[in-house]
């Protein structure tokens, strides 16, 4: 779904960045541009950071790069 229309950014897109490690509103307005215009998107934004961060994707992606060295 689209998050930002005037940038044209989905949930999909913001989730991507925050698992390559934009985790915070400013960081994706960097990133992607998201609430750099008229700014409505940015609590839903929030809400797509926060639900993705909690939902134990960022210690799944994390966890596969290491390998046990036994």
């Amino acid at each position: 779904m689209y998050v930002c229309i005037c940038k044209g950014i989905t949930d999909s897109q913001i989730k991507e960045a925050v698992y390559d490690g934009s985790t915070s509103v400013k960081a994706l307005r960097r990133h992607l541009g998201v609430s750099s215009q008229c700014g409505r998107c940015a609590e839903l934004t929030q809400e797509i950071i926060d639900e993705t961060m909690a939902g134990g994707v960022m210690a799944t992606a994390n966890s596969a790069l290491f390998y046990s060295a036994g």
